[in-house]
């Protein structure tokens, strides 16, 4: 596996790879859709663990004080991962904002953008799989003890 480029590195490789400054910011444009894919399915499975709480939750979180514990710590990491993917992940920041003096500058602020936002959404997938492990522990405790 070699080193991944540099934001400068890629975006000279794909002004060489591509010759033309549009189909570069294509590419990333592309990147950029997966993003935001794949944020709105960290916030529909943070959803729906919220909307399940609402009908069950009080009930699980009153068969024991480890079910009570595990489901408010799920529930603020699963909202913690929201707020993440909300403000970080899904800010809107249009790439025709973004400028440079030359080609290879702007497509490198773009792609330090995209990194900038991909850290993002990991940082919420990470909240929203601590969250959920909490969560399930929290129902699994409340199914054992009936």
């Amino acid at each position: 596996m070699s080193t991944p480029l540099s934001s400068q590195e890629e975006a000279g490789s794909l002004l060489e790879r591509d010759e033309a400054f549009a189909r570069s910011q294509s590419v990333i444009t592309h990147q950029f859709d997966v993003i935001q894919t794949r944020t709105q399915a960290v916030i529909g499975l943070a959803t729906l663990a919220l909307t399940i709480t609402g009908f069950s939750g009080p009930k699980i979180a009153a068969s024991s004080p480890f079910s009570r514990y595990a489901m408010v710590l799920g529930l603020c990491f699963t909202l913690i991962s929201v707020c993440i993917a909300l403000v970080g992940a899904l800010h809107i920041r249009w790439l025709t904002q973004i400028g440079g003096e030359t080609p290879e500058a702007a497509l490198t602020s773009m792609i330090e953008y995209r990194d900038r936002k991909t850290r993002r959404f990991r940082q919420a997938l990470v909240a929203l799989v601590v969250g959920l492990s909490f969560y399930v522990a929290s129902v699994v405790t409340f199914m054992l003890k009936g």
